[in-house]
């Protein structure tokens, strides 16, 4: 059956529950759920890791900082580079990131419990390799404020920033899915276009 078809059974189903195709109404039971398909343990990968990469490397996707307030008993704020970054939800206003398990920074993000996600322009590539680096002060001589909710950096010269809570955070694979409930969000540099990640570089955005 296509979409059509199920489409018009959905009708027919609640015209008869309700009682407004003509018959007596009843009360209206949820249809079945489809079951989810999920990878077995004893699945092999279908494809080779390096040609994941290369294919999914066409993808171009903008390049973000994710930053937190420092925690009790932390020196700094936390922050790293994140190119997995998306829209999730309009209502409720929800955002997306993955990061990786091994990561050194999320259970800093954790423990803070919010972030704050910089969006970055063409001109930040610099900026947004030092967020890349593991281990070192990566705030020393970044200009930055605290975003208006979460007291999270927002970093100078950023196109847009998103302050949120940590709403959910889901397991995918070697990453982890964290979701991010909105409370406050706005832009900066809004004449500056945005620094792009393609085929594994930096690029900008052209006309």
């Amino acid at each position: 059956m296509g979409q059509a078809g199920m489409a018009e059974a959905a009708v027919r189903y609640l015209r008869l529950r309700t009682g407004t195709g003509g018959g007596a109404a009843r009360p209206v039971d949820p249809l079945p759920r489809p079951e989810l398909r999920c990878v077995r343990e004893d699945e092999r990968a279908p494809v080779d890791q390096g040609e994941f990469r290369r294919v999914l490397g066409q993808f171009a996707t903008g390049v973000t900082v994710v930053t937190a307030p420092a925690a009790a008993g932390e020196p700094s704020p936390a922050g790293f580079a994140c190119q997995s970054f998306t829209s999730l939800s309009l209502d409720p206003p929800l955002v997306a990131f993955m990061v990786g398990r091994t990561s050194s920074t999320w259970p800093r993000i954790a423990r803070a419990g919010v972030f704050c996600v910089n969006v970055l322009g063409a001109r930040q590539d610099a900026l947004c390799r030092a967020f890349a680096v593991s281990g070192a002060d990566k705030f020393a001589g970044v200009a930055h404020d605290p975003s208006p909710v979460s007291g999270s950096p927002r970093l100078a010269g950023a196109l847009a920033w998103i302050d949120c809570t940590v709403h959910a955070v889901h397991t995918g694979g070697d990453h982890l899915i964290v979701v991010g409930r909105v409370n406050a969000l706005g832009t900066g540099a809004a004449d500056e276009p945005p620094l792009l990640f393609h085929r594994g570089r930096f690029t900008r955005a052209r006309d």
